[in-house]
């Protein structure tokens, strides 16, 4: 936790909100926009139990290519798409090489940034590297805050190349500052003009913060779905789902606040 948050969180405690924090009101305009659908395709889980695995719309068919930036440690997610003949593009600069080996992967030592140098690279200029521009993809990101800059560094119409995109936003306990707020909430904003919402799972691995009965915690998974693939929806409401598994073993399940899926 930096000391921004640490700072935060002991003013909520003790109930100071005196134009340090969002407002109620202006936190719950932005959860209303986020609110996710249930749409015609099911969930499933893919990468398995526990942390590195994510829920996602069974509608795979047709994708070809997954890119994943930050591996780390884990690329089971990663793995079972490859072993379903996905190829799997995966980026991580803090790492040598892929944590497994598969014929359906190609890693890159490099982070997703703001330019092309022996560290970076924008998460667009990979795409065209890879020549699969055209491909209806998957983007499964995890880079520690760094993705808000993906988001908004990269163009629409390179982003509406992915069918499907799950993110592990960092720092979502931000929203209550102000000043950082708007960065989160036009990242989320530009996404929404050609996707959908359709899960929502809070890590475990940190407490939430907690702001007049709302919990938001540090980092929280997000599946979406492009708008052009739904054909019906109605609101989801199934929290936790029942193929959610929590982060960390070592603690307690994190419950969604009804704020963020009930109108």
């Amino acid at each position: 936790m930096n000391l921004r948050s640490a700072v935060l969180r002991v003013l909520l405690k003790f109930g100071f909100t005196a134009n340090r924090v969002m407002t109620k009101s202006a936190l719950l305009v932005f959860l209303g926009k986020i609110k996710p659908l249930n749409t015609q395709f099911e969930l499933i889980r893919i990468g398995g139990p526990g942390d590195g695995g994510y829920l996602v719309p069974d509608d795979l068919d047709g994708i070809r290519t997954c890119f994943s930036p930050g591996v780390s440690e884990t690329a089971n997610f990663e793995l079972e798409l490859a072993q379903a003949g996905i190829n799997c593009y995966l980026a991580d600069y803090s790492v040598e090489k892929s944590p497994i080996d598969h014929p359906n992967f190609d890693f890159k030592k490099k982070f997703i940034g703001p330019l092309k140098n022996e560290i970076f690279m924008t998460l667009e200029g990979w795409i065209i590297e890879k020549g699969t521009q055209g491909a209806d993809s998957i983007l499964q990101m995890d880079i520690e805050g760094a993705e808000y800059f993906a988001i908004l560094t990269t163009p629409l119409e390179v982003l509406k190349k992915f069918r499907i995109i799950v993110i592990e936003f960092h720092g979502m306990n931000n929203l209550l500052d102000p000043k950082v707020f708007p960065y989160i909430s036009t990242s989320f904003e530009k996404l929404l003009q050609d996707f959908a919402v359709i899960h929502i799972h809070p890590n475990n691995a940190s407490d939430a913060v907690k702001f007049q009965g709302i919990n938001f915690w540090p980092t929280m998974e997000f599946t979406f779905l492009r708008k052009d693939r739904i054909v019906t929806s109605t609101s989801r409401s199934d929290f936790p789902h029942k193929l959610d598994a929590d982060n960390s073993l070592n603690k307690p399940t994190s419950i969604l606040s009804k704020e963020w899926f009930i109108s």
